[in-house]
């Protein structure tokens, strides 16, 4: 195989260039930035499906934080009478009724 052949040489040119579309594709499909690496320039590709799956996250981030917080709540008040002694609970018991 004669390596200084045209031939090879623009097999290796199609080769390297069908990598880098199908990795350009790739990171398209998946929201990446698609970055030109000559110029160092970046174009933001984002779908609206993206967004909109981003805010439905936020929203349900936002419910789960106040669901542990209340958690968290209930949680103190187990923990303060399993500590606290019978008699001081068996007398606040006793008061309630």
């Amino acid at each position: 195989m004669n390596f200084g052949s045209p031939i090879f040489v623009i097999a290796i040119i199609v080769i390297c260039t069908a990598g880098w579309v199908v990795t350009t594709w790739i990171r398209a499909k998946h929201g990446y930035p698609i970055e030109d690496q000559f110029w160092g320039m970046s174009e933001k590709t984002e779908s609206p499906d993206a967004a909109r799956a981003a805010q439905l996250m936020a929203e349900e981030n936002a419910r789960l934080k106040g669901q542990i917080g209340r958690l968290e709540e209930r949680i103190a008040v187990m923990e303060r009478i399993v500590t606290d002694p019978a008699e001081r609970t068996a007398a606040e018991i006793e008061k309630l009724r």
